[in-house]
This record gives C-alpha cells, structure tokens and sequence, in this order.
C-alpha cells in the first residue's frame, strides 16, 4: 500500500512532503522562520519572548566550537542545523518523543538527511562529530534549564552533566523577538556555508 502524501506549504513557497522529503524543497528562510517561532521547553521559560528553537541552535553552535575548536565551518554548519527538523514538525520533549516511538525518530531522519544534502553535509554525520554535537546540545540544555526554565544547578547535573566552566564562560541566554533571532540564523548559515 502506497504511504499518503503528507505536505506543508512553507512561506517560500515549496511545498515539503514530510514523509517523503528532497532537498530541492529545503529553503533556509523556512527553517529560519520556522526555528524563531517554536519555543523550547513547551514556552515553559521566563522572559518576555519564548526561548525559540532557532536561538538555541545559534547557542549549540557556539558551545560546539568551543568544545571541538578545530572542526571549521562544515561542521559548525551542522550544529547549527541539528535542529533543523524542527521547523516542521516541532519541539518536543524527550518523555514524549519516546512516547511516540519510532516513527518520530524515523521521520526526523529523513527531513535530517534532505536539510544536509541541500547544504553540502553529508546525510547522516560522523559519529565523532555528532557525539560532539550532542555534547553541545547537552551543554545548551543545562544553560537553558538554569538560567530561563527554572531548574536548579543540581537538577540540571543530574539530568544533563555537569558542563565545565571554562565552556559556560561569557555564554549568555537572549530573547528577542523571532525577526531578530531568524535574521542572525540566516546570517550565520550564510558566514558558514561561504566557509567551505
């Protein structure tokens, strides 16, 4: 039995097919725009704007390049977009994409996989440079738990590990209104596409 289409009409005017997704129908602009309006930890963050998807993954690439400073331009390109399915299909919390089993993860896989092929990354990434990654993402986590969500120092070691100083120093947690957040992703996109 054929799977059914499952479009989304995205501002730029492609026409995504989640199920089945190309690079061709990839745009930054929709994945900028997308990433500045999901907020991170379900809107459960103090502050006057939500802490947005696109904000945090400007953040994770900060700390990759902190922590992996010799990785250059390519693989900061995809920390920034480690999140990048997400602005299609949302944020959500870990307890619930567990919930929903494996067809989430599946999904995230392929509209992973078309959003690096359309900015020169390979479809699935080395697994020292996604283990690096994720140690970013780690790191973003705590910092936003304490600072924005209202987690204490040891609620967030005991879920995300306890990040080391020297990699925290100088970070700071913004938020600002989508426009801003979505022009400084495309502007980074753009810095470290030219990079390579």
């Amino acid at each position: 039995m054929k799977q059914p289409r499952a479009w989304q009409r995205m501002l730029s005017g492609r026409r995504l097919d989640l199920l089945d997704p190309t690079p061709m129908d990839v745009e930054i602009a929709d994945i900028a725009h997308g990433l500045a309006f999901v907020a991170r930890w379900n809107g459960q963050t103090q502050g006057d704007w939500p802490y947005s998807v696109a904000e945090h993954s400007l953040l994770v690439e900060r700390i990759f390049s902190r922590l992996d400073p010799g990785a250059g331009p390519k693989w900061q390109l995809a920390a920034l977009l480690h999140d990048a399915p997400e602005y299609v299909i949302g944020d959500m919390i870990s307890p619930v994409k567990s919930a929903i089993g494996p067809g989430y993860g599946e999904l995230d896989q392929r509209l992973t996989a078309a959003i690096h092929i359309r900015f020169g990354l390979p479809a699935a990434l080395p697994v020292r440079i996604k283990k690096s990654i994720k140690a970013a993402d780690r790191v973003s986590a705590w910092l936003e738990a304490v600072r924005i969500a209202g987690f204490t120092e040891a609620e967030a070691d005991r879920l995300f590990g306890k990040p080391p100083v020297t990699v925290l120093n100088g970070l700071q947690i913004d938020l600002r209104p989508p426009v801003q957040v979505r022009c400084e992703f495309i502007t980074r996109h753009q810095q470290l596409l030219a990079g390579f």
